[in-house]
């Protein structure tokens, strides 16, 4: 059941939100993480990684990232997991996430410059 809005300030809450989701999915940033969320995927809670990695990505105030989300990426076995691709175009796949791990991505590699090397992906 939907939540009703109940004054001025729950409607201007609720489009704030909006617009800093919004802002997270549209470019061209520096940066671009997709979320993978194939069946596998998201049967291994990948709606809750894209939740939680939009809230981290807005907590740090971090502005130079352009979220989206894609089908499955072919590795199942590492679900849930993102591919962040820099402005080069050079890809960094990350899996089996938690929330734990989102937090040291986004401190480690999307703040700190340096990949997160203990939960990369080998290519």
């Amino acid at each position: 059941m939907a939540k009703r809005i109940g004054s001025p300030a729950d409607l201007a809450a609720l489009r704030a939100k909006a617009k800093a989701e919004i802002d997270l999915r549209t470019g061209p940033k520096d940066l671009r993480i997709t979320v993978h969320m194939g069946t596998c995927g998201i049967a291994a809670g990948a709606r809750d990684v894209l939740t939680h990695l939009a809230a981290e990505l807005s907590e740090a105030s971090v502005e130079n990232v352009t979220l989206g989300q894609s089908g499955c990426a072919g590795l199942c076995d590492q679900e849930p997991m993102l591919t962040l691709t820099d402005k080069t175009g050079k890809e960094f796949r990350y899996g089996k996430l938690t929330q734990g791990r989102i937090h040291e991505i986004v401190r480690d590699h999307i703040l700190g410059g340096k990949p997160a090397a203990a939960y990369l992906i080998p290519s």
